[in-house]
């Protein structure tokens, strides 16, 4: 069965290819993923005119204690939809495949590929492939496939092929084995949180159900009143602060080293990525000019 791509989201217009901007492109395994992970660097670089585009390669479909299938999948549709929005990135796309069943198939691997080539991305980022969820451990491995073969030019020769390999990263974790995640960039995201949890906020249907509520079993619905609604945004502002603030204070020398100890020691949130050892390798220099926070 062919991958269905739904395109689901616009913030902005996209601009040429060749406008002098930077192009990322990131992978998630569900709608969510690229949000918790990247929304705050990706609002960054969407705050500088850069071009962004998310893709789930998943339509999160069962993560829910109340509902599933299409219903479950359409709703998610709408949530990145509108997270894309607040998070002013100019894409958001779900690829078709049912949430706990993607598998590092051909074709899986000739969709990203393809994917990757039509955005003409300088950065990709995807999830590690040791991870505890079986599609994020799959998005990696489809991410890793694809770092070579977007250059090939008789794979997939239906889209042009790269003329130059994007720098592939990884989205933090905090696993162990069989290797640790080393960041070899953290960003500072202080300045756009509220930005990246109205993200967050917006897509109801992770707020109200498993993790973001601590219950696999049942949904606790968002309030409608406004004052219970504020209570409510507020937890998950701050369960989601507690993450990122983890990341900040784990990854406190990087920061250091990255932004100067004045700044670098009063950053409270953060968000941290890994060069994955396929793509190109950029020098520290060039790291810089992919990730343009760092003025000191």
């Amino acid at each position: 069965m062919g991958v269905l791509i739904v395109v689901l989201a616009a913030g902005a217009v996209v601009g040429e290819e060749n406008d002098g901007k930077l192009r990322i492109i990131v992978f998630g395994a569900h709608p969510d993923d690229c949000e918790g992970r990247a929304g705050g660097v990706a609002a960054m670089w969407a705050a500088q005119g850069h071009h962004v585009k998310f893709v789930s390669t998943t339509n999160g479909d069962i993560g829910h204690a109340e509902i599933a299938g299409g219903p479950l999948a359409r709703r998610r549709a709408k949530e990145v939809k509108e997270a894309a929005k607040i998070l002013g990135i100019d894409e958001s796309v779900v690829l078709d495949n049912h949430d706990g069943e993607l598998m590092p198939t051909l074709e899986n691997r000739k969709a990203l590929v393809r994917l990757i080539r039509q955005w003409k991305a300088d950065i990709v980022m995807g999830h590690r492939p040791n991870d505890y969820h079986p599609d994020h451990r799959y998005t990696g491995v489809l991410m890793q496939d694809a770092a070579f073969m977007v250059t090939v030019a008789h794979f997939c020769p239906d889209v042009q092929q790269l003329s130059k390999n994007p720098v592939f990263l990884y989205l933090s974790d905090n696993f162990q084995k069989p290797n640790p995640f080393e960041p070899d960039v953290v960003v500072a995201t202080d300045e756009v949180f509220e930005k990246k949890t109205d993200a967050l906020w917006t897509m109801e249907s992770q707020v109200e159900s498993l993790w973001t509520t601590g219950n696999f079993e049942k949904i606790v619905p968002v309030p409608k009143e406004a004052s219970a609604r504020q209570k409510r945004k507020q937890e998950i502002q701050e369960r989601f602060g507690r993450r990122d603030e983890l990341t900040a204070n784990k990854y406190r020398e990087k920061l250091i080293e990255l932004y100067g100890a004045e700044k670098g020691k009063k950053v409270r949130y953060a968000e941290a990525f890994e060069v994955c050892e396929y793509g190109r390798q950029p020098l520290a220099e060039e790291l810089k000019q992919l990730f343009p926070f760092f003025e000191r």
